[in-house]
């Protein structure tokens, strides 16, 4: 009975141990430095955002965040990654409308489930876009822009970061709701795409402001407007698309931060309020700000129901376009 008892007390201490474990574990996190899989290429919109949060990140929890672009598919590649690494918080992505909102409705087939997979933690901002033409296309207006595009039928090029990503839905919408018809070129992200449309080899683009303001502010693009419901206050004498004449319009770009499905609840809480100081600092409110961005936090809670809503308004449009994947 002795022997019992004594094997008993051990396997009680024992169990004890791995109860206070988790929460010991969580406490202490990070201890180590964490990984942010930004799932577009450098430069881009979600890029810009990411680096500025990673270093205010930084100061807060006291590890170095290392930002990995990892690019393709619409973002999807970045975002199956972080579906499928270890749920310790030592991985996390930095999300968007595209990976976790639009491509899974263009791509039934992706390997990961946007709601089921991820833990999110807050939304971070909202990056608006911008309808850009090369210099070269004789059009000063959306206007005249729809007008040319009528008059050549499939003839204009437009390029996206990829298919079924935000800025190739923001054209499909833009076509819905103008009646035009142009021809698509998609790329692996908005930065390669706007490249070309520096060099003369597509036509327009509704990429996101920050990797195309520099060419514009340069005369190398031409911004005819933006694609939020109002102005952004980068290019303020810009008009937004529904100004222009376009009814109706409105897309933009938002991120998030969201860890593997399984991560303890105390990691996402001290991720959730570490990401909520760093979007409301200074620094990064001042990196936001250049690139035409908003600041907009939340909990992970208002963040899922977001998600969701997000799902069923861009099911509508890929439906109405007939989006379907590469």
């Amino acid at each position: 009975m002795r022997i019992c008892s004594l094997i008993v007390g051990a396997a009680a201490i024992l169990f004890a141990g791995f109860d206070i474990g988790h929460p010991a574990n969580a406490q202490s996190y990070p201890t180590k430095p964490i990984r942010m899989i930004v799932p577009f290429p450098a430069g881009g919109g979600s890029d810009t955002m990411g680096r500025a949060l990673a270093r205010k990140l930084e100061e807060g929890l006291r590890q170095r965040i290392v930002v990995d672009n990892r690019v393709g598919a619409a973002g999807s590649i970045g975002a199956d990654l972080v579906a499928k690494s270890a749920p310790d918080g030592y991985t996390i992505l930095l999300g968007s409308t595209s990976e976790l909102t639009q491509y899974p409705n263009v791509n039934p087939s992706i390997p990961y489930d946007p709601i089921r997979d991820f833990a999110p933690i807050s939304l971070v901002g909202t990056v608006p876009l911008a309808l850009v033409v090369h210099p070269s296309l004789p059009v000063k207006s959306v206007k005249d822009l729809i007008a040319l595009a009528r008059q050549r039928p499939g003839e204009i090029l437009f390029g996206s970061a990829g298919n079924g990503s935000t800025t190739h839905l923001a054209v499909e919408l833009f076509i819905l709701k103008s009646g035009i018809r142009i021809t698509h070129v998609p790329y692996k992200g908005s930065n390669f795409a706007a490249a070309d449309l520096v060099a003369g080899n597509i036509q327009m683009a509704i990429p996101t402001m920050p990797s195309v303001f520099p060419f514009i502010r340069a005369n190398r693009l031409r911004v005819l407007a933006v694609s939020t419901a109002k102005r952004s206050p980068v290019v303020p004498d810009v008009p937004s698309m529904q100004e222009a004449g376009v009814a109706g319009y409105d897309s933009e770009l938002w991120t998030g931060l969201l860890a593997p499905a399984g991560t303890p609840p105390a990691i996402l809480s001290r991720l959730q309020s570490e990401t909520m100081r760093a979007i409301n600092s200074a620094d990064v409110k001042t990196v936001l700000a250049t690139s035409g961005a908003t600041p907009r936090g939340s909990t992970p809670e208002e963040f899922t129901a977001f998600m969701r809503e997000e799902l069923a308004k861009w099911a509508a449009v890929v439906k109405e376009a007939k989006v379907r994947s590469n």
